[in-house]
C-alpha cells in the first residue's frame, strides 16, 4: 500500500471542514503534492468531469471527504438532494478511482449510518442491526452505499479501500449559517450573536437531554492519517473520543466560551433527533490513535477562529454546501 510523502493525494472536498483539516495533516507529514478541486472548478456530481480529472491527475491515493451535508431542517426538508448528491458523487469519485487503478482509497462517512436506537456505545458490527433516524436517513443511506461500495471493490479487484466513520465534528472551515449547520457551529453563532447584542435571549432546538459525542476536526484527520498507514480491513472504523455530553452541556461550554451570560430558552416543538450517538472506538484505539483536544479547549478554539473570520458580521457558511464541505 503506497501511503508516503512521495504520493499524489487526491482530497475530494479539500475546502470544507474535514478536507481542509486532512490536507492540514498531510502537509504535517511532508506531503507536497495534494490535489484539491473546488464544486466550481470540478462539479463531482458529473461523472464525465470527474473522470477526465482522474485521467489528467493519476492519483496514488484518493480520500473522499467531499459531500452534501446539513443539519436536521437541512436534511428533514430535503432528502432527495441529501440522497441523490452524495450517492452521485461518491459512485463517480469510487468507480473513477477503480478504472484508473488507484489502489490506495479513505472513504469519510458519518456516525449517522448506525441504527437510531443501537446500543451504547455503538459497535461497527452495529451496521444495518436496526432503523435509521428519521430526520437524516436519506443522508445515512447515501453513506452506507458509499461503505458498501467500498467493500465490494475489495472483493471484486483486492484493492486496499478502507472506510472511517466519524463522529460529530467541529473545527475552522465549518458551516455557521443558522439554517443548515450542525449543532455546535449553529450555537457558536447564536450565542455570539446575543452577546453581541444582536438578540436578547438564546433559542435552542429540543429539550437538551439528547447526548451528542464531538470531535474536533484535527483530531479526526489525525486518525484518518493513522488508518492510511495502518489499517487494512473491510469494515469501516468508528472515529470519535468515546466521550458524550448532554445538549444543553454542549450549550453551557458554547456560553462560556464566548462569554455569554444572559437568557436562555428551549424550544421542545423542535425535533431531538436521536437520543444518543456514542461510538465504540476501541478499534482506531488498538491502532494506536488517541484524540488530543478536549471539547473546552476545542470550542474556544473555534470561537477565536469564528471571530476571526466573522468580525464585522454574522456571515454565511465557510464553504459551499455542496462538495467543499465535509463531513
Amino acid at each position: 500500500m503506497r501511503f508516503d510523502p512521495s504520493s499524489t493525494v487526491y482530497v475530494a472536498g479539500h475546502r470544507g471542514l474535514a478536507g481542509s483539516a486532512l490536507v492540514r495533516a498531510l502537509q504535517r507529514r511532508g506531503f507536497t503534492d495534494i490535489i484539491g478541486r473546488s464544486s466550481r472548478d470540478l462539479d463531482l456530481r458529473d461523472r464525465h468531469s470527474v473522470f477526465e480529472f482522474f485521467a489528467s491527475t493519476t492519483p496514488d491515493v484518493v480520500i473522499l471527504a467531499a459531500a452534501r451535508v446539513g443539519g436536521i431542517i437541512a436534511n428533514s426538508t430535503a432528502p432527495v438532494d441529501f440522497l441523490s448528491e452524495n450517492l452521485r458523487i461518491q459512485v463517480n469519485v469510487l468507480d473513477a478511482a477503480a478504472a484508473f487503478g488507484v489502489e490506495r482509497v479513505l472513504f469519510l462517512g458519518s456516525s449517522c449510518i448506525y441504527p437510531k436506537f443501537a446500543p451504547q456505545p455503538i459497535r461497527e458490527d452495529a451496521l444495518l442491526t436496526g432503523p435509521l433516524e428519521s430526520t437524516n436517513d436519506a443522508y445515512a443511506v447515501a453513506k452506507i452505499a458509499g461503505i458498501m461500495q467500498v467493500q465490494a471493490t475489495r472483493r471484486q479487484y483486492g484493492l486496499p479501500w478502507i472506510s472511517a466513520m466519524p463522529t460529530n465534528l467541529y473545527g475552522p472551515n465549518d458551516n455557521f449559517s443558522d439554517d443548515n449547520s450542525h449543532l455546535l457551529p449553529a450555537m457558536i453563532r447564536r450565542y455570539e450573536s446575543a452577546r453581541r447584542g444582536a438578540a436578547p435571549i438564546v433559542t435552542n432546538w429540543g429539550t437538551g437531554t439528547p447526548r451528542r459525542e464531538l470531535l474536533h476536526v484535527d483530531d479526526m484527520a489525525e486518525a484518518c492519517m493513522r488508518l492510511l498507514e495502518h489499517y487494512d480491513g473491510p469494515r469501516q472504523v468508528n472515529i470519535g473520543t468515546g466521550v458524550d455530553h448532554s445538549i444543553a452541556e454542549i450549550a453551557s461550554i458554547v456560553a462560556d466560551a464566548v462569554g455569554y451570560d444572559g437568557a436562555v430558552e428551549w424550544d421542545t416543538t423542535k425535533p431531538d433527533g436521536t437520543p444518543r450517538k456514542l461510538l465504540d472506538v476501541s478499534t482506531i484505539h488498538e491502532l494506536g490513535w488517541r484524540p488530543m483536544i478536549t471539547l473546552h479547549e476545542g470550542v474556544a478554539q473555534v470561537v477565536e477562529w469564528y471571530r476571526g473570520v466573522h468580525s464585522t458580521t454574522d456571515a454565511s457558511p465557510a464553504g459551499s454546501e455542496l462538495s467543499d464541505v465535509g463531513v
